[in-house]
């Protein structure tokens, strides 16, 4: 059902909105982001204000819930991407809620780092693992790269891997991808030794952090995807150590982490004594982000 406001209605009811936004410490942005979803304005209609002579503009919803929704960015500081349950990542419009990280844009590094090191070499064309696969972001990145490859992804919760499931089915990979509930590698017990790659992006953030992080992040985020134990080390060490068993030779270990963690994480991955070619891998900002490590050779 659609529902007609007028241009210059919108217009007046975005000029105010822009205003509490910025009283709010919220980059317009957002506010331009949720008018794409809901009223189909473009950017350069927005940047123009031109929509305002529009004698009618179709809302997706009644306007009085997309004047509720902007409160609750405002006064509740929830993210947009969970008042509109959907984010954009890579080149894919992923379902988000509460019960999924909302997938950042340095992660979507990972899938190029994978295309980088696999590029022609088709003893990675093989399983790959997603673990802690969350909205199901990588798995559905590496299952989109990885043409010939099944990508098996694994969640701890059971409301993470609904939302995986649901991407995965609406984007048309959910033949390629096999979903696990369960912690880390345990329902993979058939696959050691067999796995091509693992990737993750594991909790990583010291507890004692959490309450200080921005209320977005700290109030709707799910912790257990976050808090990585006292040192934020915890999921990773587990990684390091478990991994082994699973990848074959010559395999790839590859893991998002928190600025500061690197050398820490080079350091345990050197004295586990199976990995080879540590290396560690900054994002676009410069942050030394991401670790890849291979199995024996």
């Amino acid at each position: 059902m659609t529902h007609i406001i007028s241009g210059r209605e919108l217009w007046q009811w975005r000029n105010q909105a822009v205003a509490a936004s910025l009283k709010a410490n919220i980059s317009a942005s957002e506010l331009n982001w949720l008018l794409k979803e809901i009223a189909g304005l473009d950017s350069l209609s927005l940047r123009l204000e031109s929509f305002k002579n529009q004698p009618e503009i179709k809302l997706s919803l009644p306007f009085f819930e997309l004047n509720q929704l902007w409160q609750r960015r405002l006064i509740e500081k929830v993210p947009v991407q969970y008042l509109l349950g959907i984010t954009h990542w890579r080149n894919f419009s992923l379902t988000v809620s509460e019960a999924v990280l909302i997938p950042r844009p340095e992660t979507e590094q990972i899938i190029d780092i994978v295309l980088a090191e696999t590029s022609g070499g088709i003893n990675f064309q093989g399983n790959w693992a997603d673990l802690g696969t969350g909205s199901g972001a990588i798995a559905i990145g590496l299952a989109e790269s990885l043409t010939k490859s099944t990508i098996h992804a694994i969640d701890y919760s059971p409301e993470a891997l609904s939302i995986a499931k649901t991407n995965a089915e609406k984007l048309g990979f959910a033949e390629r991808i096999k979903f696990y509930q369960g912690s880390w590698f345990e329902p993979l017990a058939e696959l050691q030794g067999k796995l091509s790659g693992i990737v993750s992006n594991p909790p990583y953030i010291p507890a004692g952090m959490i309450p200080d992080l921005q209320p977005e992040v700290a109030l709707h985020e799910p912790h257990l995807a976050l808090a990585g134990g006292e040192d934020g080390l915890d999921c990773i060490r587990h990684l390091i150590n478990t991994a082994p068993k699973y990848l074959q030779n010559g395999g790839i270990w590859l893991i998002e982490m928190m600025a500061g963690q690197a050398d820490t994480v080079a350091k345990l991955l050197h004295s586990q004594g199976n990995y080879q070619r540590i290396s560690i891998i900054k994002d676009l900002a410069g942050v030394e982000r991401f670790a890849l490590a291979y199995i024996g050779d």
